[in-house]
């Protein structure tokens, strides 16, 4: 996929906005990799971007169970790094700190609220905000970055999200924004496979996570034009599932409306959505195509 051409600094100038997933129900219950050791891969990777290309430029929003938020911007970050010489250390004490204010503050949040079924983070929000921030730098000049997203997800899909991601991607896929996807989770993430495949960009989930760094930087460290000069890892398949408007789980067979696109996992006389009454029954699609309308 190709980025408007005549804002571009060069070919090989990225604008990089991670995704960090902080939930604490998945990193408290996984047993392969700790928060810290996941958070100093991720570090390094960042730490590389901004070594390729001194025009280079990385976004870091968390998102947690409650709610997502900026914890570092390279842009604005700049000017503080004379003093270490842009060492680690004086690069990412920022980064750090904010992260621990958000993550007590996500915490504090869901004491507040009432507790969900789904342990999911807000991958929803974290993208919206993600694209916001590059929309706004579309707007700031003559001249940006190539900008792309990658999403560093563990937690499981929360179906209840299912249409705010999957406008999210729209989005993305209109801007010509490339959505990268490294799932360290136990099972693959039908939304981050589809982010990535409409959007084009590359869906991985490492087989070794104590290699998470070796699969960032050989992966996803590549700016767009230089992939087309490369062999990327590509999925098996996709799964293509959504979830139900009416009890927000994920089906493989349901019903569609044929006016607002909405979709039940059982027959309404008419869509609560719309009101209208021709609803025709869909296959989701797993693994080898988009979903198909039976009847």
């Amino acid at each position: 996929m190709t980025s408007v051409p005549s804002k571009l600094y060069s070919d090989d100038v990225s604008l990089l906005v991670v995704l960090l997933d902080t939930n604490p129900f998945f990193w408290t219950a996984s047993s392969s990799l700790s928060f810290s050791q996941f958070l100093s891969h991720v570090l390094a990777f960042v730490n590389s971007i901004l070594l390729l290309n001194q025009l280079n430029q990385v976004v870091v929003i968390a998102s947690g169970y409650n709610t997502c938020d900026y914890i570092y911007d390279s842009s604005s970050d700049a000017s503080q790094l004379g003093s270490e010489n842009g060492r680690i250390p004086s690069l990412y004490s920022n980064l750090l700190q904010k992260l621990e204010e958000f993550m007590i503050k996500d915490e504090k949040l869901g004491k507040e609220q009432s507790q969900r079924a789904i342990k999911s983070s807000l991958l929803s929000g974290s993208l919206s905000m993600a694209l916001c921030y590059i929309q706004r730098v579309f707007r700031s000049g003559p001249l940006h970055p190539q900008p792309r997203i990658l999403c560093l997800q563990g937690s499981p899909d929360g179906p209840e999200q299912y249409v705010a991601v999957m406008n999210a991607i729209f989005s993305a896929q209109r801007s010509m924004v490339p959505i990268d996807s490294c799932y360290v989770g136990a099972h693959n993430s039908a939304f981050l496979q589809q982010a990535s495949y409409i959007t084009g960009g590359v869906y991985v989930k490492p087989q070794h996570l104590d290699g998470l760094f070796q699969y960032l930087t050989t992966v996803f460290a590549t700016d767009l034009h230089s992939r087309s000069f490369i062999q990327l890892p590509r999925p098996a398949g996709v799964d293509f599932r959504a979830s139900c408007f009416c009890h927000k789980t994920t089906i493989d067979m349901g019903y569609i409306c044929s006016v607002c696109l909405s979709i039940f996992c059982n027959h309404h006389k008419k869509c609560s959505t719309c009101g209208d009454d021709m609803l025709h029954k869909i296959n989701m699609g797993m693994d080898t195509g988009m979903p198909k309308v039976l009847c």
